[in-house]
């Protein structure tokens, strides 16, 4: 039996736990203390959000699979967020910018960019051109996160061959030390 003063403050232990927290979620709640453990896996960027509108990840997949500009990887027209916020109203404005970032960060979209001259709405239709200034932006983007890359793998390759040369000097010392012992062990 629960203290009376824990009792009093928090309501009864019968007491829905959404009913005394006011801004708990009772579908989200409830959901995580009745998850089934031995149920598969899901995908959560798959399956939509406890309010039924889409996350990020799930919104640029729907978009991939209806829009040829998304499919296709193709510069998107200026404002595009307005125009899938009206296509999909259910969706927050923050998961459109979040998908809208994730898509336009990605190397294939850049390299898009860096070589398109027309941009193109959710039909696939034309909707203005690429600015010289927005190719050498995404010129300049993929320059650096491969200049980034190169940088890592020389790091890595680097560490590598200076941990090899720190095992063969270790070598070398253990052998020298053993040729040591022995001559000096004979007599």
């Amino acid at each position: 039996m629960p203290p009376p003063a824990a009792e009093s403050l928090y309501g009864s232990w019968s007491t829905p736990f959404c009913e005394i927290i006011p801004d708990c979620d009772p579908v989200r709640t409830t959901r995580a203390m009745t998850t089934d453990t031995t149920a598969e896996p899901s995908t959560p960027e798959l399956q939509p959000s406890p309010e039924g509108s889409l996350d990020a990840r799930g919104l640029l997949q729907k978009l991939q699979e209806i829009s040829p500009t998304f499919r296709d990887c193709k510069p998107v027209a200026l404002r595009i967020d307005k125009s899938i916020g009206e296509r999909f109203p259910d969706v927050d404005r923050k998961a459109i910018r979040t998908a809208m970032r994730i898509h336009t960060a990605s190397t294939r979209y850049l390299k898009s960019m860096e070589k398109g001259t027309h941009r193109f709405d959710l039909d696939g239709n034309e909707d203005g051109e690429v600015t010289e200034e927005h190719r050498a932006h995404a010129a300049q983007t993929l320059k650096e996160r491969f200049a980034e890359v190169e940088r890592r793998r020389r790091d890595k390759r680097k560490q590598e061959q200076e941990k090899q040369r720190a095992e063969e000097a270790e070598r070398r010392k253990a052998e020298k030390m053993q040729q040591l012992l022995s001559k000096f062990s004979r007599n």
